[in-house]
C-alpha cells in the first residue's frame, strides 16, 4: 500500500466541504463580513445548510442575537478580499469598505447581499441545539440569488492554512436518480 499516515489534525483538508464563503451579519445597523469554510448542506427542499463559527467572532456573537445572515459565494477573482476578510476582525475594520465590497439591501433579512459574489443565500437559523457545544448553527435559506452571466463560477475551497484549490473542470455522468 502506498498511503501513509496522515496527521488527524489535518483531517479537514481532506474533507472540506464547499466553497469559501463570506458571511454578512448585521447589528444596530453596521454591517459585518466573516470568511467561512466550514458549511454544509442539510436538506434541499426547503434548502437548510449548517455553519460553524468560531465563537470568539463578532460574526457569531451577531448571529446568535440577531438569527439571521446571508452566506455570499465569491468567485476566484475575489480570493485576496476573502483572505483579508479572515484575517482581520470587524470589531475594528469596517470590512465593506477596507476590501471594496459593496452592500446590497437583502430581501428578507437585515444583513446586506454582497454584489461582487457569485450567488447570495438569505439565511434565517432555525435550530441552535448544537451552538453551545460545537458553535453549529442551523440556517434555513429563504431567498436565493445568482449572477446569470456566471455561467461556471470558479469558486475558491479551503484546503489548509493559506491554501485553497479553485473549483475545476464540470464533468456529467449519467445516474439513475
Amino acid at each position: 500500500m502506498k498511503k501513509r499516515s496522515f496527521p488527524l489534525p489535518k483531517v479537514y483538508q481532506l474533507l472540506g466541504t464547499g466553497p469559501v464563503v463570506l458571511v454578512t451579519t448585521s447589528a444596530n445597523g453596521k454591517p459585518n463580513v466573516m470568511a467561512l469554510a466550514w458549511h454544509t448542506v442539510m436538506d434541499f427542499a426547503p434548502p437548510v445548510v449548517g455553519l460553524v463559527v468560531g465563537e470568539q467572532s463578532l460574526s457569531f456573537k451577531t448571529l446568535k442575537a440577531t438569527k439571521e445572515c446571508v452566506i455570499n459565494i465569491p468567485t476566484a477573482e475575489l480570493a485576496k478580499q476573502v483572505v483579508g476578510c479572515g484575517n482581520t476582525s470587524g470589531r475594528t475594520v469596517d470590512k465593506f469598505t477596507k476590501f471594496g465590497l459593496t452592500p446590497v439591501a437583502a430581501v428578507k433579512v437585515n444583513p446586506p447581499l454582497i454584489a461582487e459574489c457569485y450567488a447570495s443565500l438569505e439565511c434565517r437559523v432555525v435550530d441552535v441545539k448544537l451552538v453551545a457545544k460545537y458553535n453549529f448553527f442551523i440556517l434555513k435559506v429563504v431567498k436565493a440569488w445568482v449572477d446569470p452571466t456566471i455561467r461556471e463560477p470558479q469558486t475558491i475551497h479551503q484546503r489548509g492554512i493559506c491554501e485553497f484549490m479553485v473549483a475545476g473542470k464540470t464533468i456529467t455522468i449519467p445516474s439513475k436518480m
